[in-house]
């Protein structure tokens, strides 16, 4: 909607170890505003302080939030309030969640001026630390957002899966039908559907949907490579091809294929999932 608007260029800002840095007084302050309670403030305190365990040795936490829990996103939330009210205060397009915010504006001197502005509030008043070299001030269809980007059309901009949230679950993928482990193609789908189904649930959004169509097809290539490897003897491969409907010529001439050049295509349309 705010590139639709004109707004085509992001500040796209990167907190450096943004769990890490989040100061226990100040967060402590904010939260006793709103929560009146002293046994919650004195156990969010507790939780805070907890520690880390570090080789046997337990080291006290003087800053930073534990992560991974489901109170972290809501802490650092809080924390952030403030930068909320400030780029509302300014009327800024933005989003942020947890700790990642663009801002999106028109011109690229607006971009650089509420940076420099945004960087100072943030460094100077919630006393976090910017990545400047993660930060940028560039075109939307240039960076990332939470796994998700955009196209660059000015009309009906849309969005898009970054290439790097694909490279990444290529490599989940390709490490779950690895042929080096004697895994039953029966668990590999089932940790495949797991992984998966979550996956797909957050991407939902893109509407680039051919996305899902090719690596629903080179997962399945995948699986079916690993069907190959555990049928082993030509004989086997045969015998298994027959059983699916194959003729027998066709399935000869198929196992040689697939045993000389590594191509299954005799097999494609016959190993289902």
């Amino acid at each position: 909607m705010y590139m639709q608007e004109g707004h085509r260029v992001v500040v796209d800002i990167d907190m450096e170890k943004f769990f890490d840095r989040i100061h226990h007084d100040r967060l402590m302050a904010k939260l006793a505003e709103r929560v009146t309670d002293k046994a919650v403030l004195k156990l969010i305190r507790s939780y805070l302080q907890a520690g880390v365990m570090e080789g046997g040795l337990v080291q006290a936490s003087t800053e930073g939030a534990p992560q991974g829990g489901p109170l972290s996103p809501l802490l650092s939330n809080i924390v952030l309030d403030e930068l909320d009210q400030e780029l509302e205060g300014r009327n800024l397009r933005f989003v942020r969640y947890a700790d990642d915010c663009n801002i999106y504006v028109k011109t690229w001197k607006a971009g650089h001026r509420v940076m420099a502005s945004i960087t100072a509030f943030i460094e100077g008043k919630l006393r976090l630390k910017v990545n400047r070299e993660k930060s940028a001030v560039d075109r939307p269809w240039k960076r990332k957002f939470l796994g998700f980007t955009f196209s660059w059309d000015k009309q009906n901009p849309r969005i898009k899966m970054a290439k790097a949230s694909l490279q990444r679950v290529k490599a989940r993928i390709k490490a779950m039908t690895s042929r080096s482990k004697p895994i039953p193609i029966e668990i590999r789908v089932k940790e495949l559907n797991r992984y998966l189904t979550g996956w797909c649930g957050y991407y939902a959004l893109v509407d680039t949907k051919s996305v899902f169509q090719e690596l629903d097809e080179w997962t399945r290539r995948r699986l079916r490579m690993c069907v190959w490897k555990q049928w082993k003897q030509p004989k086997t491969k045969v015998r298994k091809l027959m059983s699916m409907g194959v003729p027998k010529q066709k399935a000869t001439n198929g196992e040689i294929r697939g045993r000389n050049t590594g191509e299954l295509h005799a097999v494609q349309s016959c190993i289902v999932h």
